[in-house]
């Protein structure tokens, strides 16, 4: 446990991936809940991330992954124009075994404990249903169903902004905004990818697909035949004349071993955490790989859940994510400027507006 502990000591106070303001270890033994509430910043306003449940390995690797996605969340809402700091929630345990009201009831306590410095959403593991839950113990809970004041699944405009992302990245690389017949890979067909794979037809894109449920995978290719499907991911990068690649699962999808054999020009997805290591964003650009950093294309849910805490518009919260498009041209942009890649160019620009809040 000593170990444990020294290594996420060393990770918030001495590593780069640290500069948390807080770190918040939950237990509640009635319940079985285990969770880790990481607020990575509250410059720009009250820190905003979802809240995912999982089974990790370990205990280290629970508070590793909270830590990652706070600051990734303090990235994406800066990115995104929003006045909110990252923060992220993660509750250690398989959902499928473990979850209930009386441990999501606990959670929401700690949640409302923080007075607003945290606000909640979904994430991976969790839906609309949980966050109900919560928000019985906790008002700073979003993503909640219509019925209890909320917005419901913000599926819809997350896969909304990645296609705007695609769009823009056709637009630099090929002079078009269009994926008009072009051959897409989707990694990841649940929540978000399946919505995409429907603008990606709408538009006249050339759709490969992969998803570790066979369910997933049958729901669109019995909707649209024309959709074909691969066994797997490492196929699916692998695949002749791929112009674009999709991660739309977990994280880390670009790494040391897939990024040698990726076939597509441009890589535009809805995972969150996509590059696996720093470093990985340079070998993508040396192999003349377009990567549109993935917490600025996936921002569309993030912006709106912030816009449940107002009153939920959809069309407001619509034309707010579609301005995806122009802020990955603009980053794009700064990347050819600066002469690096297009994830430091993202990073830069957050970091900046971060940096202009603490100072006013």
């Amino acid at each position: 446990m000593t170990d444990v502990t020294d290594g996420v000591l060393h990770t918030l106070f001495q590593s780069e991936q640290g500069g948390h303001e807080q770190v918040v270890l939950c237990q509640d033994r009635a319940s079985g809940l285990k969770a880790v509430i990481a607020i990575h910043s509250t410059a720009l306003g009250p820190a905003l991330g979802g809240t995912r449940f999982y089974p990790y390995a370990t205990e280290e690797a629970a508070v590793a992954d909270a830590l990652n996605l706070a600051r990734g969340m303090s990235y994406k809402n800066a990115m995104a124009g929003l006045d909110h700091g990252g923060g992220k929630a993660v509750i250690i345990g398989d959902p499928d075994k473990i979850k209930s009201d009386e441990l999501l009831l606990a959670y929401g306590r700690f949640v409302a404990s923080l007075g607003g410095r945290y606000v909640t959403a979904c994430d991976v593991g969790t839906y609309v249903a949980d966050m109900d839950v919560v928000a019985r113990e906790s008002r700073w809970t979003t993503g909640r169903s219509p019925e209890n004041g909320g917005a419901g699944d913000s599926s819809v405009l997350t896969a909304f902004g990645v296609f705007q992302g695609m769009r823009a990245s056709a637009a630099h690389l090929w002079g078009e905004p269009s994926l008009r017949g072009r051959k897409v890979g989707v990694a990841g067909v649940g929540k978000v990818g399946h919505i995409l794979v429907e603008h990606l037809i709408e538009d006249g894109a050339e759709v490969v697909i992969t998803d570790v449920r066979e369910e997933s995978v049958r729901r669109i290719t019995d909707k649209h035949p024309q959709v074909s499907a691969v066994a797997d991911t490492e196929a699916l990068i692998r695949t002749e004349g791929l112009d674009v690649y999709a991660p739309c699962a977990l994280g880390g999808a670009l790494d040391d071993d897939s990024v040698p054999v990726l076939t597509a020009r441009i890589v535009c997805g809805a995972a969150n955490n996509q590059l696996a290591h720093p470093g990985v964003e340079k070998d993508l650009a040396d192999r003349g790989i377009l990567y549109a950093p993935d917490y600025v294309v996936n921002a569309g849910g993030v912006i709106q859940v912030a816009d449940e805490l107002h009153g939920f518009d959809f069309d407001r919260c619509k034309a707010k994510a579609s301005k995806i498009y122009d802020t990955t041209l603009a980053i794009f942009a700064r990347a050819k400027a600066d002469g690096i890649p297009p994830a430091a160019a993202a990073d830069r620009i957050a970091e900046q507006r971060i940096a202009e809040a603490r100072r006013g």
